[in-house]
């Protein structure tokens, strides 16, 4: 049996373990099996955040004692308060499923996020897209540039900040970070998952969408992930709303992509597979049919034009912008992906 001294501190120990879990910040994550929110997510409980993360459907318990699953949907408020209790920070990386009916459900969504932001007193973090500009803002993007939108989804997302800023007006705060297209090892929805190779393939043909001598802006996800936890960590210095562009990595020509897939399939294969040009005009009769599909064709105008975000305000914030080097960043994704063996 234990002494009375040994008891008590052990119950001092127990009390003061408490309390520090009970210190420790906690975030919200909404879409955290999708590719920013897990990046998000994994970054933040690396750093010591407690994190409930909300899922549609069945899930299964995690070995992270950091984070606390809960089942339910962003389109339900109550679900969404019930995750976020406790919470001083929510991620809202979630979309529709297949990033279908967008019309309908993105803005309610939305306002979930906010209400139970509101009432809980929690920072809302935002990943935001070029798809809020339209041609009389480009080719190089600053966070004052004008957002006039010329697709439907573009238009949303205009909608969408254009109330996280009326929270902000109203006592919350935001942050929303802005970057090129997304590419990495837990993220299969987007061009370069969907367009440039084939996830659980081994890498013959790489389908090249950007337009040749035409620059294109990437985002490797977990750069994205470390910029937003050193943003959340310095919330309080920031605006209430603040917005940030990074620069990621700049495909000068419009091949740089393509051709750093070739060096690292080539470096594990021993084998180069063939870059070719991406098969637009398929898109139009195959589009009918597929949602997916006719989401990506709205968004062409984005590869026949160069787009650069210019990260000064960025730099000014955090000294520096975390950047993985892209072969590396390339090797990452095609070994998340199964595209090397």
């Amino acid at each position: 049996m234990l002494d009375q001294a040994t008891y008590l501190e052990n119950r001092h120990l127990e009390k003061m373990m408490i309390q520090q879990k009970n210190d420790t910040p906690k975030a919200l994550i909404l879409g955290a099996t999708g590719g920013i929110g897990r990046e998000v997510t994994h970054q933040l409980s690396k750093a010591g955040w407690l994190i409930n993360a909300l899922k549609r459907g069945a899930y299964h318990p995690t070995e992270n004692d950091n984070i606390t699953w809960f089942q339910g949907d962003a389109l339900n408020q109550a679900d969404v308060e019930a995750a976020a209790q406790g919470c001083c920070v929510i991620l809202h990386g979630v979309n529709p499923p297949g990033y279908k009916h967008w019309e309908d459900l993105v803005l309610p969504m939305l306002n979930n996020t906010i209400a139970v932001a509101k009432k809980i007193g929690a920072c809302i973090i935002l990943p935001g897209t070029v798809y809020n500009y339209g041609p009389d803002a480009f080719p190089l993007l600053n966070e004052l540039s004008l957002q006039n939108p010329v697709t439907k989804k573009g238009q949303i997302r205009v909608e969408m900040e254009r109330r996280l800023q009326d929270f902000s007006e109203q006592g919350g705060q935001v942050i929303i970070v802005r970057a090129g297209d997304f590419f990495g090892p837990n993220a299969a929805n987007n061009w370069f998952s969907q367009g440039l190779i084939k996830p659980n393939k081994p890498v013959k043909n790489i389908k090249n969408p950007s337009t040749t001598n035409v620059g294109h802006q990437w985002a490797y996800l977990p750069d994205v992930a470390a910029t937003m936890l050193k943003l959340i960590e310095t919330r309080h210095t920031l605006d209430a709303f603040a917005t940030f562009h990074m620069s990621g990595f700049w495909d000068q020509d419009g091949t740089q992509m393509a051709k750093a897939i070739r060096r690292v399939v080539e470096k594990h294969t021993r084998k180069a597979p063939n870059i070719s040009v991406f098969p637009w005009w398929l898109m139009p009769l195959i589009a009918p049919f597929n949602e997916t599909l006719r989401e990506m064709m709205e968004m062409k105008y984005l590869w026949q034009q160069p787009i650069r975000m210019n990260n000064s305000k960025l730099l000014a914030q955090l000294g520096e912008e975390p950047t993985t080097p892209i072969d590396q960043a390339v090797e990452n994704t095609l070994k998340g992906l199964g595209c090397l063996p």
